[in-house]
């Protein structure tokens, strides 16, 4: 808490005075990351207008956002620390149930529209896809946190970004 009030400048009960305590600060932490709409694999994706770009950039992103901190925890912290107090801090298995359900909607929605725009068949799995992409997406980040060749995890990209778009 010492360091988190001084990085902001304030003393103790005025930190308290906002959140009460530190459970409300944690949760409060969570919501305010999990609803911060500037998640980087997130933007990535939506700013491709190709679809299999699109999934390319976000799981680049999710690469490159998990070796970005060379002071700290790498990576995201829903995927860091949140999940690592499931069941141990009230209030957090929601919040990681709504962040991880949040992401898929997400991805899935963008898949909905290009199957609208023709870009995808009409049969296309999109809620199934998504959570494959996301599930996908944890695993790269694992093994980028884990400092394996990045470059070769990249170079893999085209191809899983190919079996996440295979038609049914």
């Amino acid at each position: 808490m010492k360091d988190l009030t001084t990085a902001m400048g304030i003393n103790s009960p005025s930190l308290y005075a906002v959140f009460g305590d530190k459970h409300q600060l944690y949760l409060a932490a969570i919501d305010r990351y999990a609803g911060d709409t500037g998640c980087a694999p997130l933007v990535a994706f939506d700013s491709e207008p190709d679809i299999e770009k699109a999934v390319v950039a976000f799981m680049r992103a999710s690469i490159d956002y998990a070796n970005q901190n060379e002071q700290g925890p790498k990576g995201c912290f829903i995927s860091s620390c949140v999940a690592t107090s499931v069941g141990q801090v009230e209030g957090v298995t929601e919040r990681l149930q709504l962040a991880i359900t949040g992401a898929e909607q997400h991805l899935s929605k963008r898949f909905d529209q290009e199957k609208e725009s023709g870009n995808l068949p009409l049969n296309f799995p999109s809620r199934q896809r998504a959570q494959l992409m996301f599930d996908l997406r944890q695993g790269l980040v694992l093994r980028a946190r884990a400092e394996l060749d990045t470059e070769a995890l990249k170079a893999d990209l085209t191809v899983r970004a190919k079996m996440i778009l295979m038609p049914e």
